[in-house]
């Protein structure tokens, strides 16, 4: 293996004695050759590190903590050991495509202003079936730093970036939940990042990927990244702003059917958001009026069923009508085509 190879690829393991040999053989059989595999095994107490040294393979270096430090520390710890140009991570639990690594540098190499890329992702069940489940996120850099108030704009088990921006920004150590969505929220306020409208990775759904208590500390954390961007925004806001902000993002997943008063509270608060970021410029424009209208569009549809015909009397009488309606155009370039890409 060449000592400063093209790629580093990272593997934080942690009691994944069932999937890691998957997610390992699916970076060792890459088209694209120059790559190092860095797997640190978290202080596992199952056989992942006995799994992992089977591999005789000279591209894969393991490295294991003392003690487990938890995921942010040991992909911190990943970044500062990396030796690629690029570094690339990928879930103890996840699978990549044989031409991941290939598509992505080739897009790094050819636009040497972006900091990143990712992909598209599809699901797969405990037993590496096809879920025929599909994780599409924007392609466009103004797309993805519009949202990062809302949602993380690319998903980490499928992205690439130049090592050098991920030493600068580094996760947040104290966040051991979401330490992803912060960092890439803050790489997306100054550089460019991008995602390959492809599916080139798979991310497993076992019951151990995310608890009841895990999502209610994620949601905590959810807040506080939030909080921090409206406080940079100059929005000020109370507990209860921030809570229904939260639901604007996860109304499907929370079962939440708004009311007329969250459909008042979510005009103005969109129209806040709107005016003052016109101002100040944290987030591209018009990208972020666009995120706001479909916003402003999916809370009056998931409040029509609460709510009847009247909610849209207000939907069309508000100023974020057009945003909203400039929004569902933009999203067919947003999103491009989706490939219906399904075996492994």
């Amino acid at each position: 293996m060449p000592e400063f190879p093209k790629i580093t690829v990272l593997i934080p393991v942690y009691n994944r004695e069932k999937y890691v040999a998957a997610a390992i053989e699916s970076i060792l059989t890459q088209t694209f050759p120059d790559f190092e595999l860095l797997v640190i095994d978290d202080g596992s107490t199952d056989r992942s590190r006995e799994i992992i040294q089977s591999y005789r393979d000279p591209r894969l270096r393991l490295v294991c903590n003392e003690r487990n430090l938890g995921i942010p520390k040991t992909r911190n710890r990943g970044i500062q050991l990396a030796r690629g140009e690029y570094l690339a991570f990928l879930d103890s639990d996840d699978w990549a495509y044989p031409e991941r690594l290939a598509k992505q540098v080739t897009f790094l190499d050819s636009h040497p202003d972006y900091a990143g890329v990712s992909t598209w992702i599809g699901w797969m069940d405990e037993e590496a079936r096809s879920l025929r489940r599909f994780g599409r996120k924007p392609v466009s850099p103004d797309e993805i730093a519009a949202q990062r108030l809302f949602r993380l704009g690319i998903t980490n088990s499928a992205s690439m970036a130049r090592t050098a921006v991920l030493r600068n920004y580094g996760h947040q150590e104290s966040y051991p939940l979401s330490s992803d969505f912060d960092l890439w929220s803050r790489i997306a306020a100054t550089h460019k990042l991008a995602t390959l409208p492809e599916v080139l990775v798979r991310c497993r759904m076992h019951k151990s990927r995310l608890t009841r208590e895990q999502a209610h500390r994620v949601k905590a954390l959810r807040l506080t990244i939030y909080a921090a961007q409206l406080h940079e925004l100059g929005i000020v806001f109370t507990d209860t702003d921030l809570e229904r902000h939260f639901l604007l993002r996860s109304m499907r997943k929370q079962r939440f059917s708004p009311d007329l008063a969250y459909v008042e509270w979510a005009e103005k608060w969109l129209l806040q958001l709107q005016d003052v970021n016109q101002r100040v410029q944290n987030y591209p424009e018009p990208a972020f009026s666009r995120v706001l209208g479909r916003f402003w569009l999916k809370v009056c549809w998931y409040a029509s069923t609460n709510v009847g015909w009247v909610v849209w009397r207000h939907f069309w009488r508000s100023p974020l009508r057009g945003n909203a309606l400039q929004g569902l155009r933009a999203s067919v370039s947003a999103y491009a085509p989706f490939p219906q890409r399904t075996e492994l």
